[in-house]
């Protein structure tokens, strides 16, 4: 794939009507540093994790954790506690050690194609909340987990994974109304010609929608998107200010004396036109509903849960197995907590790769079938102008090795894409 980048130079002649050439280099060499640092931090975060298992670093750690957490008053008998200093000190580890790569890709790659939007200070602020979010919802929720699976006896798995069935839940259904508003403002999209297109789509197809909001989500990056979430008769559209023209900050010019908010996410636009128009908007929500129409959602939920189910079952036949532990380097404990890493994050890593790439492969099939929705909508000749425009503004670089692509893209290619809309846009 990097030599697709280094070597596509001039526009192919598919692309021609679709893309100009300065676009096409833009998203040529965008693509090309974020490929380099892919391949450096992917390199690092290797030998970093090959140096943790040589070292000894896990048990050392869980060590440390135990000393920690006996000066607290707590011995060895309190095993969950102690997971919990464990776990607290291996997340601040590699908060810390992924910091760099972070600022890097932030401030220096991202500001340098014209994407962030952020300060350093709102940078730091914003990872500080992360960490503490994260560990407010992590720390209680691995405790009962762990609870569970102490007290569970022979069926513990069941029980943990209908823990976690009911967490996931949970955790989908406050997202957006309480934790996403930590990081980021949601307003509700204002009365209007567009709010009104919206809920007349909606009802057309029985989408139950009860809210539509935009984010602005052009403080910390001019990349746009849209979604919906809810569950049953309480659903919610998402739209980013960047996904509409009329919204997007990059199509305004500041305000004079603009000072609180705005000192912290300075304004770094280049002057580019940014957004879809309403008709467009329309088309792309066509396409998100889709997945909703055709139960994509539910689906995907469905073998995510089966999956879950199968891990925790493997978890519960494995965990017994000393020498798993002491290959780790745990000869004479063998945690609850480091079971579940093993188990999970190594002896699964084989088989969560082949279950990525099928999940890739149904993820293309299902982007196929909402955009023939979106089409059945009427909407083709928008989305398809939609689909460039959004390419064109995410600097997406439409040309790709086939192997890479059937690998890592959950999208299909744009040119495929445009390809199944054009005889339809046509017509």
């Amino acid at each position: 794939q990097r030599r697709v980048y280094r070597t596509t130079t001039h526009v192919p002649q598919e692309l021609g009507q679709i893309m100009d050439s300065e676009t096409f280099e833009k998203s040529r060499l965008y693509q090309l540093d974020k490929s380099t640092f892919s391949f450096w931090s992917g390199l690092y975060s290797e030998v970093e994790g090959t140096m943790i298992l040589l070292c000894g670093g896990i048990p050392f750690l869980w060590k440390l954790s135990g000393q920690i957490s006996g000066r607290a008053g707590f011995g060895p008998e309190y095993e969950i506690v102690q997971s919990l200093v464990f776990l607290l000190l291996a997340t601040l580890f590699s908060a810390v050690t992924g910091l760099p790569w972070s600022l890097y890709n932030t401030f220096v790659i991202e500001e340098k194609h014209g994407f962030n939007q952020q300060t350093l200070g709102f940078f730091f602020k914003d990872a500080i909340k992360k960490f503490v979010v994260t560990q407010c919802i992590l720390l209680p929720v691995t405790s009962l987990l762990l609870y569970i699976i102490k007290i569970g006896g022979d069926y513990f798995f069941i029980y943990a994974w209908l823990f976690t069935l009911v967490v996931s839940l949970v955790l989908v259904t406050i997202y957006a109304d309480y934790i996403a508003p930590l990081f980021d403002k949601f307003i509700p999209l204002p009365e209007g010609e567009l709010k009104q297109q919206i809920e007349v789509m909606a009802k057309s197809i029985d989408f139950p929608l009860t809210k539509v909001y935009v984010v602005e989500s052009s403080k910390r990056s001019s990349h746009s998107n849209a979604y919906f979430y809810g569950f049953f008769k309480n659903k919610r559209i998402v739209l980013f200010d960047t996904l509409l023209e009329e919204y997007s900050a990059l199509n305004k010019e500041p305000a004079e004396g603009e000072d609180g908010e705005n000192e912290e996410t300075k304004s770094k636009t280049k002057n580019k036109k940014q957004g879809c128009k309403n008709e467009e908007v329309l088309a792309v929500l066509g396409h998100e509903l889709g997945h909703w129409k055709l139960g994509h959602t539910v689906k995907n939920i469905i073998i995510s849960q089966m999956n879950s189910f199968l891990c925790f079952f493997l978890f519960a036949v494995l965990i017994g197995q000393k020498e798993l532990f002491a290959a780790f380097g745990f000869y004479d404990t063998q945690p609850t907590l480091i079971g579940l890493m093993i188990i999970f994050q190594f002896i699964f890593s084989p088989y969560n790769e082949v279950l990525s790439f099928c999940l890739t492969v149904l993820s293309r099939r299902f982007e196929f079938q909402a955009d023939a929705f979106a089409k059945e909508l009427g909407k083709a000749k928008d989305l398809y102008s939609a689909l460039i425009k959004l390419n064109k503004d995410n600097l997406g670089f439409p040309v790709s090795d086939w192997i890479f692509s059937m690998w890592h893209y959950s999208h299909p290619p744009l040119l495929e894409r445009l390809q199944a809309l054009k005889d339809a846009k046509q017509e």
